[in-house]
């Protein structure tokens, strides 16, 4: 499993969670809502410095994201790619 952010998406997460260099966001799955990839399960985000089980984790303009290993059955054969939605003006996630 990899982690793919778009600049767009960084961006906003600068600008709208006020991130700077060093911080670290945890990607975790949530048990309400729906995902592309299973019903009644989906993906929440919080900061967590904490990442010595990230099943994949990746930095940029040093600021980590990540996903712990007890969350890697969630994306079992896939990627995660974290997009900005202009439209909605939110984060969008995707999976291939």
């Amino acid at each position: 499993m990899e982690i793919h952010i778009t600049d767009e998406a960084l961006n906003w997460f600068k600008e709208e969670v006020d991130l700077e260099a060093g911080d670290k966001i945890n990607f975790f799955v949530q048990t309400y809502g729906n995902s592309k990839l299973h019903d009644n399960f989906m993906l929440g985000f919080k900061f967590d410095p904490n990442d010595k089980e990230a099943a994949a984790e990746i930095t940029v303009e040093d600021i980590s994201f990540y996903v712990n290993e007890s969350d890697e059955w969630f994306f079992k054969g896939y990627d995660l790619y974290i997009k900005y939605d202009q439209e909605k003006d939110e984060i969008d996630y995707d999976f291939k």
